[in-house]
């Protein structure tokens, strides 16, 4: 793990406790198992997140982060107990959902401009790219002015840097009637300052939207400022607890089977390190 300083003590008002309103979690999972080819991936998952929450879901590499998604997603049946998203039953093509995967490196020459990516997250679902309507087009400018890029509208991807790539992304999944973003390792591969951009841009969506999010990420430290609780997978089971219960040195050693440290400074700042 990176040595980023992080702070545990962010301010953030905590999500209030939506049962108690009558509105339902963005994400509940009861009981929830997954077999896939017949091998186990993970059981025992009860948790939920609460509408506007922003959480960070860790676990090793196989412990089944993608899975997660894939079953918020609704491409992939749990073999046991109930999920509900949004307050339904997951489905593929849910609009008020968004997922952001993982960036791959593009290559240099790739012609696909930012403005035609995003207008991709908007009608991609037709068959042919087609001719946007003015409506379309208003929204793809929404989208890319929300995530700071429309000075490279009209750039092809290949040639911006890895942190105006990651914008594009996002605003790729900005769809108008978006409710909960999934995002896939969004700061992998990004240098300290796109990291602090990035992270920046999720914390303005998360609360400026009230979009609730979901970041799959192996590095806590860049995120302290941002998220309310961690989602993790630890031997065999996802557990979903506060920031300061879960980051500890001995969870966390336990989760990555590494030591690991937990260090804090004396004015609350905490960050983690492998040892």
């Amino acid at each position: 793990m990176d040595d980023v300083k992080g702070r545990t003590d962010t301010g953030r008002t905590p999500a209030s406790p939506v049962r108690s309103t009558g509105v339902s979690p963005a994400v509940d999972f009861e009981d929830v198992a997954v077999t896939l080819g017949g091998r186990p991936i993970w059981s025992a998952a009860t948790f939920n997140i609460e509408r506007g929450e922003c959480v960070a879901l860790l676990g090793p590499n196989g412990s089944g982060k993608t899975t997660m998604l894939r079953i918020i997603l609704g491409q992939l049946m749990p073999s046991a107990g109930r999920v509900m998203v949004l307050g339904g039953p997951p489905r593929r093509g849910n609009r008020a959902i968004s997922l952001v995967p993982q960036r791959r490196e593009l290559v240099s020459d790739l012609g696909i401009r930012s403005q035609d990516l995003v207008l991709l997250g908007i009608c991609g679902h037709r068959w042919g790219f087609g001719r946007a309507s003015a409506a379309e087009q208003r929204q793809v400018c929404r989208a890319l002015q929300a995530v700071d890029a429309l000075a490279y509208a009209d750039k092809p991807l290949g040639i911006l840097s890895g942190g105006q790539q990651q914008r594009v992304f996002i605003a790729q999944a900005l769809l108008d009637d978006l409710q909960l973003l999934l995002l896939d390792e969004p700061l992998a591969s990004l240098d300290m300052k796109s990291q602090h951009e990035i992270v920046k841009l999720i914390s303005e969506i998360n609360r400026s939207r009230g979009v609730t999010t979901l970041i799959v990420t192996h590095d806590l430290n860049p995120l302290f400022p941002v998220i309310d609780r961690v989602l993790y997978i630890l031997d065999g089971h996802p557990r979903c607890g506060p920031v300061s219960e879960v980051v500890n040195a001995e969870k966390l050693s336990r989760l990555y089977a590494t030591p690991v440290r937990v260090l804090h400074t004396l004015d609350g700042e905490v960050f983690v390190r492998g040892t």
